[in-house]
């Protein structure tokens, strides 16, 4: 078999599995017949959908998997950013000191993969809201804005978080 062939086996693999998992999830039976109609549907659906669910240009393990150390770093590092953030965020509030404005910067993370999640910690940091992601380039409404440059607001919204999400995914 082909390298290109086993990358196919192994995306409609993951796309069944997962999609199996999250039957076995949502369902929260282990009776037989819902364990079969649900295996023999992830099966049907990943065998429709496994390049839609991962991409060709990333058939790579690498963009796949995670690394475990990394993204449990990366997990710590994160709760801490927000806790910090909803403090900072207190303040202004209180204080009434905020200068929001729509910024526009390019993320460095080359997996599909990696710029989602590098979107959905932005939104989820208090005082950033990610409004777009296209291919590299990210636009994000910040409430602490206080540079017109592109790409030092960028790396003031990435923060650390980028290098960390570098690390778990390509």
């Amino acid at each position: 078999m082909s390298i290109g062939g086993r990358w196919k086996v192994i995306r409609f693999l993951f796309t069944t599995l997962f999609l199996f998992g999250v039957w076995l999830l949502f369902t929260s039976s282990l009776e037989l017949y819902s364990v079969l109609f649900g295996f023999m549907g992830s099966v049907i659906i990943g065998a429709l959908t496994y390049n839609v669910f991962i991409a060709q240009h990333q058939a790579n393990i690498r963009y796949i998997l995670p690394n475990p150390l990394s993204l449990v770093i990366f997990v710590t590092v994160l709760v801490f950013q927000l806790y910090q953030s909803s403090f900072i965020m207190l303040k202004a509030v209180f204080t009434k000191k905020a200068s929001p404005r729509i910024v526009h910067f390019r993320t460095r993370l080359k997996s599909d993969l990696a710029r989602m999640t590098l979107a959905n910690s932005i939104t989820m940091t208090p005082g950033t809201i990610t409004l777009d992601l296209n291919d590299d380039h990210l636009t994000v409404h910040w409430f602490f804005c206080d540079t017109n440059h592109a790409k030092a607001a960028g790396e003031e919204v990435k923060g650390r978080i980028e290098k960390f999400i570098g690390n778990v995914w390509l």
